[in-house]
C-alpha cells in the first residue's frame, strides 16, 4: 500500500483517471497530459478547479429531486474527490442536507439500487473468521478515523442492513469537509450481520447477507472479533460507532472505551452538540444552567447521553448529583421513566421519578416547570400545540429541541414551534429547517447536527495523539461550540454557528478536545501553540497536487 501523500509512480493514463483521490480531470496541465500519457483522454482544454466547481454545480442543479442530487455528488466523490469536496465547501450550507440528514436516510434505504462502484468494506459475518484479513484489504494503509454502523437503527428509519453504510460514508465526508482530515486516512466499515428488515430480505437487489439479524452471544462475539482486529491492525485510529440499536449501543461503548480509542456519536456526539446550544441557549435567557427543569421524550441511548452530559454539566455549577437528577423528566413511549417500572435500562434508572401516576408528555408538562424540551423519540408532531402553549404559558424564553432525524420524524416545526411561543422559543432542531418569518423579522433555526463536534473531536484526537476518547473530552468540545454560538453577540442569531463557518470552530474545538487529552493524561504534552501548530499541519483542503 502507499501512502495517501505519496503520488502513486504507476498512476498513467487512464487508470489515473480512475484514481478518484488524484484524478484531476480536464484541470491537468499540458505538461501533465504529457508526463502521465493523458493526451488524448481528455478534451483539450484546460480547465481551473473553479471553473470545474462552476460545471459541476450547474449539473448538480440539473436535478430535481434530492435524491438524484445526493446520487450526482456520490459519484463525483467516487471520481474525483478534490472537486467534490471543493464543491461541497462552496456550497456548504445547501449540499450538507443532500450529502447527509435528512437525505441520507432515503440513500440508505436505496443503497443496493443506487450501488455503483466499492466505497468502504463490507464485513459480513459469515467472513468473521477472517476479520483481519478484510481489514488489511483496506485502500490506504493509514488511517486516522473509522465510521463503523450494523445499520440496525439508521436515523429515525430503523433496520437498513448493509444498507447502513451510507451512514458512514457520510459522515466521514464531513470528517474530511470540516475536520480537514484526509480523505485517504478515512476508512467507512458495515458490519453486515443480516437484517430483520422484510423489505430488504425480500429485494432481489438486496446485496447484503440474506439472513435474520445475529442475536445475543453471536452478535457479542462478533463484535469483539471486529475489535480485537482494529487493535492489532490500526491500534492508534479512532472508531466511531453509529447508529447501533439501544440494547447494543451503550454496552459496546462501555465494554470498549478504555481499550482503545473510540466514542458512540449517538450517545456522545449527540450529547456534545446538544449541551453545546443548550449552554448558548441558557445563556441567552440570562439564567444559569443549575436553574434549569428538563424534559425529554424518548429514553434511547441518545438520551440518556444528552441528559447525562447536561446533569454532569449542572453538577460543575455546583448542584450535588441529586439536586441535578430531580431536574429530569424523562418520557418515553410508555410514559414516564418511574421507580415502579420493571423495563428500565440501568442507565435510565437513574433519572426515574417516584412510583406514581402514568403521565404522558403532556400531563408531565402540564405538572412542571419546564423551561428545556428535548424531543428524541422519533415520534412525529409530538410537541403539539396545547403542550408547546403550556410551556410558553410558565417560562419566557422556553427552550424547544425537537432533534429526531429525519425530517419527516420531527416532533414539531420550527414554524410551529415559533408560532406557538409568540416568538419566544430558542429552537434548534434535528433536521434543518428553513428560518421562520415572524412579528416582522426572521429567525434562523440552528440544525443541532452532530456535524458540529465529531469532526472536529476527531481533528483534535488524532492531532494531539490522544489515546483515549473521555466524556470529558466531549464536554469540553461542547464548551467550546458555545462559545461561538451567533446569539451571545445577538440574541435573535442562531444558537449554533452557520456552517459555513464550521472549518474555522472546528480548530476551536479541536483545540479544547487537545488539551482536556492533555489534561487528563491521555495525550503526550505540549505548548497550546504546539497543538495549534499540529492541528494546522493535519488539515487537508481541497485543493489539486502539484506533481
Amino acid at each position: 500500500m502507499v501512502s495517501p501523500f505519496t503520488f502513486p509512480s504507476e498512476l498513467r493514463g487512464a487508470r489515473l483517471l480512475s484514481a478518484p483521490a488524484w484524478n484531476k480531470g480536464t484541470a491537468f496541465t499540458a505538461e501533465e497530459r504529457t508526463r502521465f500519457g493523458l493526451h488524448g483522454l481528455l478534451p483539450p482544454y484546460v480547465e481551473t478547479l473553479e471553473e470545474q466547481v462552476e460545471r459541476a454545480y450547474k449539473s448538480y442543479l440539473a436535478y430535481d429531486k434530492e435524491i438524484n442530487r445526493h446520487i450526482y455528488l456520490r459519484q463525483l466523490q467516487d471520481t474525483n474527490e478534490v472537486l467534490f469536496y471543493r464543491l461541497f465547501l462552496d456550497h456548504i450550507e445547501e449540499m450538507t442536507p443532500i450529502v447527509y440528514t435528512p437525505v441520507v436516510a432515503e440513500a440508505c434505504r436505496n443503497f443496493s439500487h443506487m450501488y455503483r462502484r466499492a466505497r468502504g468494506l463490507f464485513i459480513s459475518y459469515p467472513l468473521r473468521d477472517s476479520i483481519g484479513a478484510l481489514l488489511r484489504n483496506r485502500p490506504n494503509e493509514d488511517v486516522d478515523v473509522i465510521v463503523v454502523t450494523d445499520g440496525e437503527r439508521i436515523l429515525g428509519i430503523g433496520d437498513q442492513g448493509v444498507g447502513g453504510l451510507g451512514i458512514p460514508i457520510g459522515k466521514l465526508a464531513l470528517y474530511s469537509l470540516i475536520g480537514g482530515i484526509h480523505p485517504a486516512r478515512t476508512l467507512p466499515i458495515v458490519l453486515d450481520v443480516g437484517t430483520n428488515n422484510a423489505n430488504c430480505l425480500s429485494d432481489p437487489a438486496y446485496l447484503g447477507w440474506r439472513h435474520e439479524r445475529i442475536r445475543g452471544a453471536a452478535y457479542d462475539e462478533f463484535i469483539d472479533l471486529f475489535v480485537q482486529a482494529v487493535k492489532r491492525e490500526l491500534p492508534e485510529t479512532c472508531l466511531q460507532w453509529e447508529d447501533f440499536a439501544t440494547p447494543h449501543a451503550r454496552p459496546i461503548l462501555d465494554r470498549y472505551r478504555d481499550q482503545l480509542l473510540t466514542f458512540n456519536d449517538d450517545i456522545q456526539g449527540t450529547a456534545a452538540t446538544a449541551l453545546g446550544a443548550v449552554l448558548a441557549a441558557v445563556r441567552v435567557t440570562g439564567k444559569t444552567l443549575r436553574e434549569q427543569q428538563v424534559v425529554f421524550l424518548g429514553a434511547g441511548s441518545a438520551s440518556i447521553g444528552v441528559a447525562d452530559y447536561l446533569r454532569d454539566a449542572m453538577i460543575g455549577e455546583g448542584l450535588s448529583s441529586r439536586e441535578a437528577v430531580d431536574r429530569f423528566w424523562i418520557v418515553d413511549k410508555d410514559g414516564l421513566l418511574r421507580e415502579d417500572r420493571s423495563d428500565l435500562t440501568p442507565e435510565q434508572r437513574v433519572y426515574a421519578r417516584p412510583a406514581g401516576p402514568k403521565w404522558g408528555l403532556a400531563e408531565t408538562i402540564g405538572a412542571v416547570e419546564a423551561t428545556i424540551l428535548i424531543g428524541l423519540s422519533t415520534a412525529r408532531g409530538a410537541f403539539t400545540e396545547p403542550i408547546v402553549r403550556e410551556m410558553a404559558r410558565k417560562t419566557e424564553r422556553p427552550i424547544i429541541f425537537p432533534l429526531s432525524n429525519p425530517t419527516e420524524r420531527s416532533e414539531a416545526t420550527a414554524e410551529d414551534l415559533i408560532e406557538w411561543t409568540g416568538g419566544q422559543a430558542l429552537v434548534a432542531s434535528g433536521s434543518p429547517f428553513d428560518p421562520v418569518r415572524f412579528g416582522g423579522r426572521t429567525i434562523p433555526i440552528a440544525q443541532c447536527n452532530n456535524v458540529y463536534i465529531f469532526p472536529a473531536v476527531g481533528l483534535g484526537v488524532v492531532a494531539s495523539r490522544a489515546r483515549r476518547l473521555t466524556d470529558g473530552m466531549m464536554q469540553a468540545a461542547a464548551s467550546a461550540l458555545a462559545e461561538h454560538s451567533p446569539a451571545l453577540g445577538n440574541p435573535l442569531g442562531r444558537l449554533l454557528p452557520p456552517l459555513h463557518d464550521l472549518r474555522r470552530v472546528a480548530v476551536e474545538i479541536a483545540m479544547a478536545v487537545g488539551l482536556e487529552a492533555q489534561r487528563a493524561g491521555l495525550a503526550p504534552l505540549s505548548t497550546s501553540e504546539s497543538l495549534r501548530e499540529a492541528i494546522n499541519a493535519m488539515r487537508w483542503n481541497p485543493e489539486y497536487p502539484f506533481f
